[in-house]
């Protein structure tokens, strides 16, 4: 029997439970994971909040793990070619990763380097695909200053490194508490609040390619609009409403080219990672089964990196 964490109702923590879960043995096409370390990210308490398209109840909680193989499926490979019982793996765009074990397609499964822990790999995808699409939407290329707000933040550091090995100079938003944090991956810090669009501008006075927010904030939206003429080289992760009336991007890893992008991305980001290209910063685990802990930390500090569930 694995353990594992599901919501039994729509709504916040208070529907959720730890249960005890068969765990399916693999079929062709699949693989067992038993989980040394589950990402923990905004979405997982997000997305069942209330009733949305997809699996009904109970939900499996958990996008991202990294583990050891304990099933291969007859006549399977992973995603990284191979794959046997033992080898060090990690997963990305699974339900229910929130466990100590459990059965997850092939395809979404990739070799860990050996130079990456559990808890990095753990966390790698969910935000690295996310920061990768931003920047690819917007067309961040050598040379270009960008606007990045929530530089700090999980996904900002993502994006921070990225934009640095593509050749572009970054501005980012961050309490000043967080400077140290934004300068250490390439960026720029410039703080957030009252008089943000004067500080922006005296940044970079030959202006801005693109703006990236990760944050959602009227201040940050409305900074964005002021400094990037072209709107197709704004984009939010957050403001969905914002970008549909004032006519700018809105991504979420829902949508169905944000899928066919981010699992493109996956095996170079592993790579990046694994060569120590692309770091993931960690700044805490928890136990499984505080879960509901993590969570209300990561809603209410700064958590300054990622955290991790270990089972």
């Amino acid at each position: 029997m694995a353990k594992a964490w599901i919501a039994t109702r729509w709504g916040d923590l208070d529907g959720w439970e730890y249960v005890e879960q068969e765990v399916r043995a693999p079929a062709q096409g699949e693989v067992t994971i038993r989980v040394q370390a589950a990402g923990v990210n905004p979405a997982d308490r997000k997305h069942v909040i209330a009733p949305r398209p997809g699996p009904g109840l109970p939900v499996r909680i958990g996008y991202e793990v990294a583990g050891i193989l304990s099933a291969v499926g007859p006549d399977t490979e992973i995603a990284s070619g191979g794959g046997a019982v033992g080898d060090a793996v990690l997963a990305f765009r699974i339900a229910g990763g929130y466990a100590t074990e459990l059965t997850v397609p092939a395809s979404d499964v990739f070799a860990k380097p050996d130079s990456l822990g559990f808890p990095e790999a753990a966390n790698l995808l969910l935000v690295g695909s996310t920061a990768s699409q931003m920047l690819n939407v917007t067309g961040v290329g050598p040379g270009d200053t960008i606007l990045v707000h929530g530089a700090s933040g999980a996904v900002g550091v993502s994006i921070l490194q990225q934009a640095r090995d593509l050749g572009a100079r970054v501005i980012g938003t961050a309490s000043e508490s967080r400077f140290d944090e934004v300068r250490r991956f390439g960026g720029e810090p410039i703080a957030y609040g009252p008089g943000l669009l004067d500080r922006a501008r005296a940044a970079a006075p030959e202006g801005y390619a693109a703006a990236l927010d990760a944050v959602g904030t009227d201040e940050a939206i409305d900074t964005s609009l002021a400094l990037v003429a072209d709107r197709s080289r704004i984009v939010t992760i957050v403001a969905a409403g914002r970008a549909a009336t004032e006519g700018f991007r809105a991504i979420n890893g829902a949508q169905p080219e944000s899928i066919v992008y981010r699992n493109s991305v996956r095996a170079e980001l592993i790579r990046r990672a694994g060569s120590g290209e692309l770091e993931v910063p960690i700044a805490r685990t928890f136990p499984l089964s505080e879960a509901l802990d993590a969570l209300r930390f990561l809603s209410s500090e700064h958590p300054g990196g990622k955290l991790a569930l270990l089972p």
